[in-house]
């Protein structure tokens, strides 16, 4: 029985999945520390949010410009040798990083290595996307994408804390450093799938670029799909400003590193809870739900401007990690099911190119909007405007009635 024939009945009862769930355990371990590790270790050396902007954007504009190249790569190759590929370019460019952290240098120098960074990230996410499909089937895509959400959620509680604590107590490039190490770890996992091999490509067939206009046709053609595509667009830019450059530099005032790590474990707490109740709840119509209460995810931005305490923050963290993770295992699990499996990749390109373009733009933006209006009004303005972003998209007829328990489009 294939791999995926297996899947269909359990997803764990499949090794390539085994395999995969495991390097993605790894890599999403490292990766949960290094947002904290990272921008306190710039603060420690520059005290500026403006440096943390320039360093976090330096990561972002790459990843984003590869998305749509990654998507066409990723469904024209197979998608484990793909993911080893890159998780081995990620782990490298990490070590640097970590050095530099290490030495204390200047975070100019670590603006090529983000880069490179970016470029590995815009290239493993569209693989991501569609692997999945190539792992399960029917009944057990949504459990999959749930135990993956579990996993990853799980990294997102202690991860943040971890970080925390070490960057408090021996400096932001040892978490960094492990990331690094979990990268090449998951390489090594990934290598282990053993995914069939594609179809020989016989002379004449369709080209890169042909396919790369065969999945922006498909995804300018669903209405459903693009409308939340925009909806994460608006929602991304403020909320990635907001609480990636605001969040760290209000924390590093108040609550402290400590307290910023418990405020993101919190989120991932919720997380976890909502992808180990989703391996068993279906909704068969889960995107007004979803959407609606993705609304709720914005309020962190709104507290985060009021000023509140650690506790107050964590609760809003920690639905706002429920709420996200219901909408990531719906959103996922009715793109498996409606977008041919052989488009996946380039469509959830596409959508993550779109949605993920205006956050450099906040990110950038976000600093000189707080130096004018000041960083309280920016975060509640900011938040109020990304809770009407996530409503907006249940205007359109066909993502209300999109099902999750059928096949074809």
């Amino acid at each position: 029985m294939s791999s995926a024939g297996l899947a269909s009945r359990g997803p764990l009862r499949s090794a390539a999945f085994r395999w995969f769930l495991g390097g993605q355990a790894i890599s999403l371990g490292g990766s949960a520390m290094a947002p904290v590790a990272l921008a306190f270790g710039v603060l420690e050396v520059t005290d500026s949010a403006a440096w943390l902007s320039a360093v976090t954007t330096a990561v972002l504009v790459p990843m984003v410009a590869t998305l749509l190249l990654g998507g066409g790569i990723a469904d024209r190759y197979r998608r484990d040798t793909v993911l080893c590929l890159t998780s081995l370019g990620a782990g490298l460019t990490q070590v640097g990083v970590a050095s530099l952290l290490l030495a204390h240098q200047h975070p100019a120098f670590l603006l090529p290595l983000s880069a490179l960074n970016g470029i590995f990230q815009g290239l493993t996410k569209p693989a991501l996307r569609g692997i999945v499909s190539n792992l399960a089937t029917g009944r057990g895509l949504q459990q999959a994408s749930s135990l993956l959400a579990s996993v990853r959620n799980a990294t997102r509680i202690l991860g943040p804390a971890a970080a925390g604590l070490l960057t408090a107590s021996v400096g932001g490039g040892w978490a960094i450093a492990v990331d690094a190490v979990s990268f090449l770890l998951a390489a090594a996992f990934f290598a282990r799938m053993s995914l069939p091999s594609l179809p020989p490509r016989t002379k004449g067939g369709p080209t890169m670029a042909s396919e790369l206009r065969e999945g922006w046709s498909y995804f300018s053609s669903k209405p459903w799909i693009w409308a939340v595509t925009l909806a994460f667009a608006v929602f991304n830019a403020l909320n990635m400003g907001v609480w990636q450059i605001l969040g760290p530099v209000i924390a590093n005032a108040t609550i402290g590193a400590e307290g910023w790590g418990l405020v993101l474990s919190a989120r991932g707490a919720g997380a976890l809870l909502a992808s180990v109740v989703m391996v068993k709840l279906t909704v068969r119509r889960p995107m007004v739900p979803a959407l609606s209460l993705m609304s709720l995810a914005a309020v962190p931005l709104i507290l985060l401007g009021a000023g509140v305490n650690t506790l107050w923050l964590a609760v809003a963290a920690f639905v706002a990690g429920v709420v996200s993770e219901f909408f990531t295992v719906a959103w996922e699990t009715v793109c498996n099911t409606h977008v041919p499996e052989r488009l996946l990749s380039r469509v959830g390109a596409h959508d993550e190119f779109w949605s993920f373009v205006p956050i450099p733009i906040g990110q950038l933006a976000t600093p000189f909007l707080a130096a004018t209006f000041g960083m309280a009004m920016v975060a509640v303005t900011g938040g109020g405007v990304a809770a009407v972003a996530m409503l907006a998209p249940l205007l359109v007829p066909s993502l209300r009635k999109t099902e999750i328990n059928r096949n074809g489009d």
